[in-house]
């Protein structure tokens, strides 16, 4: 029976499991990527697991989102992320190297891998031909130690694509298409694979944006084949050896099946504050702006950068706009240097920001409150950017470059200029001298690590008790996403490697008072959420800091995949609603008791929930073997202690 590109993909990798949409299966992992977001939590992880080196065949530590040193926190973690990478065998990207995603697609993305990352966008990768997926850093520093890694076989949606984009359409309004059509959970459990003739018009970093913003989706993954235009990508790289022919088998079959054609989409904007809310660009125009910012892993492009050069050439911003620039790599800038391009966009007045995230993740580059910002990025949760009550919208560069030189939100298409020609230079340096490489395994020295005063153990977490009993601490809406539950930022983001301290700012988004009213607790509760609780950024404080302070249980109506599966890595239930009307019947301060809860997720599906009125709730869980065993051992540090790795 002929193959889609990712059943071969998942079928080369297959440790264990079955290829059935739902079943669980374990996948032997290629390729690990690890950003200082997370990062700081996978190394002391894969401290815990007391290994002299990393198993896999790459493993990269980048230094891409916690870049302004105001203190001595964020330099720290530095130190400590590159003593850990030089003890252990992992290539070190140091600050201004770049976004991981795009300079691991340049340095070290080979067809036919596979790639885990303890980043959600490390999907990006799967416009080169790979498996690429986000997951917790647990997940990540088991797969460095050689573990496979565990998740549900998802669908393969089959998207055919035809045409050519016409002029002042990109690859960013062909994922916002794919988001107005799937919105933020349309994509869960689901694996998007792009095939058709309409591929020859987008080139490898077009493909990028499109397998970045899948994520967005909820998307498990987005797979392209690797083809001519991959190749040339690989030739420009100097890694052109490196190639793969990779694409699915003549008369391949998909669980499901959509098409997109190319030459009939049109400007798009996802509206404040959600990816999701996806109109045409035209829908909103005429609305006044504050800033315009370029770049991100979701636009990390040289033509995203290239083509608002030229728009602006020969003008001049209005002066109340902010056009801010921010390069995806040292290559991309120094080749913006060398064409002459980041002149022309200096002289019209843009900003130039350092390589990196920052204000994609809320490092620095906030909007003004109450003004409208058009980003590039890939998310524009509520408050992200670090101005409560944000107004950021999503758009491609061509928009956000038209808007900034008229000061209101503008199509590209009704600018008074011709489309601007782009051809990707034949060769770019080479970055990966920039990289520091794994010492040789025949002269290692002993490296210990370097931990400052901010770098605090990880928390021993206990088994699963036999009951739970407490009150619902918060009770929360649909959509609810990580940035909410605990924030990014300049003030809360350097204290990741601290779980006590960063702690505080556990739901603070959506109620100030949580992190108080659990400490004043001292026991066990729950959370309740809506649909797609989690969705959003892989970072498993998310998971961590509810569980240091008492969370036992979510139960909710859906939940992103990432999200559920770090609340199981660390000893949280999952838990999801029979019907979704039975959240009516839960209230914030409600007392809830799960008895013999250890029996009942071995037992089968159907937990019972007691409430305090002496009534029941039946709610179930969709957990494997596996899963169970992980939540009741207290998390999957206490389960692989158990086991011999």
């Amino acid at each position: 029976m002929a193959k889609n590109l990712a059943h071969q993909l998942i079928e080369q990798h297959l440790v264990s499991g079955n290829m059935k949409p739902g079943e669980a299966v374990q996948l032997k992992i290629d390729q690990t990527l690890c950003q200082d977001a997370t990062g700081t939590m996978v190394m002391l992880e894969f401290e815990a697991l007391g290994l002299p080196r990393v198993k896999t065949e790459v493993s990269a530590q980048y230094v891409d989102h916690n870049l302004i040193q105001a203190d001595f926190k964020n330099a720290d973690d530095h130190l400590f992320l590159q003593s850990a990478s030089r003890k252990w065998g992992i290539w070190f990207s140091r600050p201004g190297n770049g976004i991981s995603h795009a300079v691991h697609m340049a340095c070290f993305g080979i067809p036919g891998k596979t790639l885990l990352g303890s980043d959600s966008h490390t999907c990006a990768a799967g416009s080169m031909g790979m498996l690429a997926m986000g997951a917790g850093g647990l997940q990540v520093a088991l797969a460095m130690a050689g573990l496979p890694f565990s998740l549900t076989m998802p669908e393969v949606v089959g998207v055919e694509v035809t045409g050519k984009l016409p002029p002042w359409v990109s690859a960013k309004d062909v994922i916002l298409e794919m988001l107005r059509r799937y919105d933020v959970k349309g994509g869960v459990n689901k694996i998007f694979e792009y095939y058709g003739s309409g591929l020859a018009n987008l080139t490898a970093m077009d493909r990028h944006v499109i397998a970045n913003m899948g994520q967005e989706m909820g998307a498990t993954a987005s797979v392209f084949p690797a083809d001519d235009n991959l190749r040339a990508f690989l030739r420009q790289q100097g890694r052109e050896k490196d190639f793969v022919p990779m694409q699915a088998e003549t008369g391949a079959s998909y669980d499901a099946h959509d098409s997109i054609d190319l030459s009939t989409l049109e400007p798009l904007i996802a509206c404040p504050s959600s990816p999701g809310k996806v109109v045409t660009v035209r829908e909103v125009a005429g609305k006044s702006i504050y800033q315009s910012y370029i770049g991100s892993s979701a636009n990390p492009g040289l033509r995203d950068f290239a083509v608002p050069a030229k728009m602006v050439a020969g003008r001049h911003l209005p002066q109340e706009i902010s056009l801010d620039i921010n390069p995806s790599s040292r290559q991309l800038l120094e080749e913006l240097s060398r064409s002459g391009d980041l002149n022309t966009l200096l002289q019209a007045g843009a900003r130039l920001h350092q390589t990196g995230c920052n204000g994609c993740i809320g490092m620095g580059q906030a909007p003004a409150s109450g003004r409208i910002s058009l980003r590039t990025v890939p998310r524009n949760f509520p408050g992200r950017s670090g101005t409560k009550e944000d107004q950021v919208y999503l758009c491609s560069p061509e928009t956000a470059t038209a808007s900034a030189l008229m000061g209101k939100i503008t199509d590209p298409r009704d600018m008074d200029m011709d489309y601007p020609i782009f051809s990707e230079p034949e060769k770019l340096n080479d970055m990966r001298p920039l990289i520091l490489a794994p010492q040789d395994t025949s002269n290692e020295i002993p490296v210990e690590l370097e931990k400052g005063p901010n770098i605090q153990p990880l928390p021993d977490f206990e088994p699963l008790p036999d009951k739970i009993d407490g009150p619902i601490l918060l009770k929360t809406g649909n959509n609810v996403s990580t940035d909410e539950i605990l924030p990014a930022g300049t003030d809360i983001l350097p204290l990741r490697s601290n779980i006590p301290a960063i702690s505080h700012y556990t739901f603070s988004r959506i109620d100030e008072t949580f992190y108080s009213r659990a400490k004043d607790l001292d026991g066990n509760s729950f959370v309740i959420g809506g649909e797609n609780y989690g969705q959003g950024s892989s970072r498993e404080h998310a998971a961590i800091s509810p569980r240091y302070l008492g969370v036992r249980a979510v139960i909710a109506v859906s939940m992103a995949r990432i999200a559920r599966r770090n609340l199981i890595n660390f000893g949280v239930v999952p838990l999801l609603f029979n019907k979704p009307s039975d959240i009516a019947r839960l209230n914030q301060g409600d007392i809830l008791g799960l008895e013999n809860i250890t029996q009942q997720l071995q037992a089968g599906r159907e937990i019972v929930v007691q409430l305090a009125n002496g009534k029941s709730l039946n709610v179930t869980h969709d957990m494997s073997e596996e899963e169970v065993s992980t939540v009741i051992a207290g998390g999957l540090i206490n389960k692989v202690r158990n086991e011999k790795l």
